[in-house]
Formats: C-alpha cells, sequence, structure tokens
C-alpha cells in the first residue's frame, strides 16, 4: 500500500474542506482506497492529509495532478504545500 501525504497551512479550514470535499480530481476514480485529514491540536488552520493508493504508480501521478491544483489556490486558500508518497512497509492494530 503506498499512502500520498500532504500538508499545509490553510487560510480557512471550512474554505478549505469545502474545496476538499467537492473532490475536484475526483479520488475515487484515481485510485485512491481511503484518506485521513487531521489538523495538530493546537493549530486549527494547518492540514495534514494522507490518501491510500494500491499502487505507487497510482499516487505518484496523483500528486502531480494534487501540485498542480495548489498552485491555483497558492496564496488564496493555502500555502506552502508539501507532498510526499511513501510505502507502507509495516502496519499493526493494537
Amino acid at each position: 500500500m503506498f499512502i500520498l501525504q500532504f500538508e499545509h497551512p490553510v487560510m480557512s479550514f471550512e474554505k478549505w474542506k469545502k474545496v476538499f470535499d467537492s473532490d475536484p480530481l475526483g479520488r475515487q476514480k484515481s485510485g485512491v482506497r481511503a484518506y485521513r485529514i487531521s489538523c495538530p491540536a493546537d493549530n486549527g488552520s494547518y492540514v495534514i492529509g494522507e490518501l491510500e493508493f494500491d499502487s505507487e504508480g497510482e499516487a505518484q501521478e496523483f500528486l502531480v495532478r494534487l501540485r498542480a491544483l495548489w498552485q491555483n489556490v497558492q496564496g488564496k486558500l493555502i500555502e506552502n504545500s508539501r507532498g510526499r508518497v511513501v510505502e507502507v512497509v509495516e502496519q499493526k492494530a493494537l
């Protein structure tokens, strides 16, 4: 399993969430199996996301499209976005 991790400050979490929920890149059609959105406990204006994919190729392709989207909203909705693809090498529920 591969995870596309992203994070960035947001101008307004509510506005950011509306855009995220509108799904402009078609997550399911792009291979996203699940996702998780988090904010630091002490900062609701910072978003950390994890999108789960079956393949590295799907995750890398989505990251390219996500970076293009970020360019359109940089300075208006988000700032200083970072993203990367990681492979899950072990996972265990305790």
